[in-house]
């Protein structure tokens, strides 16, 4: 994966928009999740805000609702597909195909919170020297995306914060992300890109939305 050079903007979704981003990742999974005798199928979008016709970048993040913890994070950091297409792909990823986790059953649902990140076009961190990277990382707004070789990893803007790293933390993270050493991002050949994100987030499974970031 090749990200573009493209400056990234400002994620440009109201909170109405990011509502409804949730409800059709939450109704994506409960209608194409398994039954018996049956596979997995991603619905189709019906309504939606014209926006979700735009392709866009996604992420959809399943969480343990009594602790927070992680139950399954898949999604696309470019927009090489319709935000409609690519959102309950990703939401029926996060909840079958995350190798971390086993597949999510239509049972878990009810301790499950959803949240969806809508990202910004990847932007290429350029710098003289190596180290001047980190002056250009914003804690809590930016995303990384590394890739050397063929090797490729990405950590959401919401990750940082969350561990309580730094720039140069949040720099060793996304190269262990992408398996490389945590050193990886000063060598000569490692491409780094920021992004942004609006992040949406359920207050309780199949609850309230609110907007958690951008």
């Amino acid at each position: 994966m090749t990200a573009p050079r493209a400056p990234g903007t400002s994620p440009a979704f109201d909170d109405a928009e990011g509502i409804e981003a949730v409800r059709i990742a939450r109704e994506a999974i409960e209608f194409g999740l398994p039954r018996s005798g049956t596979r997995v199928r991603v619905p189709s979008v019906g309504r939606a805000p014209p926006t979700f016709d735009a392709p866009r970048g996604v992420f959809v993040t399943l969480r343990e609702a009594s602790s927070g913890e992680l139950r399954g994070c898949i999604g696309y950091p470019l927009p090489l597909l319709p935000l409609r297409v690519a959102l309950p792909q990703a939401a029926l990823g996060a909840a079958t195909e995350d190798p971390r986790f086993p597949p999510v059953k239509h049972s878990d649902l009810g301790a499950l919170t959803i949240e969806v990140s809508l990202l910004t076009s990847p932007e290429l961190l350029e710098a003289e020297e190596p180290r001047s990277v980190e002056g250009k990382i914003r804690i809590g707004i930016d995303g990384l995306i590394v890739e050397q070789g063929e090797a490729t990893g990405l950590l959401l803007p919401q990750v940082a914060p969350e561990q309580g790293w730094d720039a140069n933390r949040f720099l060793e993270g996304v190269c262990t992300k992408a398996g490389l050493r945590p050193t990886a991002w000063r060598e000569t050949g490692t491409r780094l890109y920021r992004f942004q994100c609006a992040v949406f987030s359920e207050e309780r499974p199949g609850g309230p939305v609110r907007r958690t970031l951008g």
